[in-house]
């Protein structure tokens, strides 16, 4: 059975901007109370997962027993087909320890470049997203998002944050880092329509199976 939640106090479990604030646009028709983990001070675990699921949990599980209140938690990245599906749960850390996502978005490029990928079919990759739901009693549920699409270089807008800029998604001909945030993942309880980016994909059942919303 799935957890149901009332309006209350909600802990988004990151301490990067740009998740939480794509978090709390999709969380704000719902009447939730957000605080995100960096505003709480709360540490962050060690990620140490193997997959995009497993770290989800680990993060949403940590801030629930910190904050004794309901944590939600993303674990996401870019999986390259070309790549045997790298980076993936090390998206960030292609960044470095400064988390410089030019230097991520150069890397790929490089990497993509070794392999002779240079036609967009050989450029396939997909964003995916996990959503961990955790409760301060143990229970946790997880929802899975996904946007396929190709990488171009050199890298395209500077909206959005991460690898945005060098993803194209499938039937478009911008990419993400052109994109406003309503476009990339605006969506609305009842509108019947489903969302472009995977983390408003994943919150979508997120919404779905936990806030009784319905299409």
């Amino acid at each position: 059975m799935s957890i149901k939640l009332a309006p209350g106090r909600i802990v988004v479990a990151s301490h990067n901007a740009g998740k939480v604030r794509e978090i709390l646009d999709l969380l704000a028709p719902f009447g939730f109370q957000v605080k995100s983990a960096a505003e709480l001070k709360l540490p962050e675990p060690e990620e140490t997962g193997a997959t995009f699921a497993e770290n989800a949990v680990i993060k949403a599980s940590a801030a629930a027993e910190a904050s004794k209140s309901p944590a939600l938690a993303d674990d996401s990245g870019l999986a390259v087909m070309a790549l045997n599906g790298e980076p993936g749960i090390f998206s960030a850390r292609w960044g470095g320890k400064d988390r410089d996502f030019g230097l991520a978005m150069q890397k790929v490029e490089d990497r993509l470049q070794a392999a002779g990928a240079s036609e967009p079919e050989e450029r396939v990759a997909r964003f995916v997203a996990v959503l961990a739901l955790a409760l301060p009693d143990g229970r946790v549920e997880t929802f899975t998002g996904r946007v396929d699409g190709t990488l171009v270089w050199p890298p395209r807008g500077d909206q959005g944050f991460g690898y945005d800029p060098i993803f194209l998604p499938e039937g478009h001909t911008r990419t993400f880092g052109e994109m406003s945030a309503e476009e990339k993942h605006g969506w609305q309880p009842g509108s019947g329509k489903t969302p472009l980016s995977h983390r408003a994909r994943a919150f979508q059942r997120f919404a779905r199976d936990c806030l009784d919303v319905t299409e």
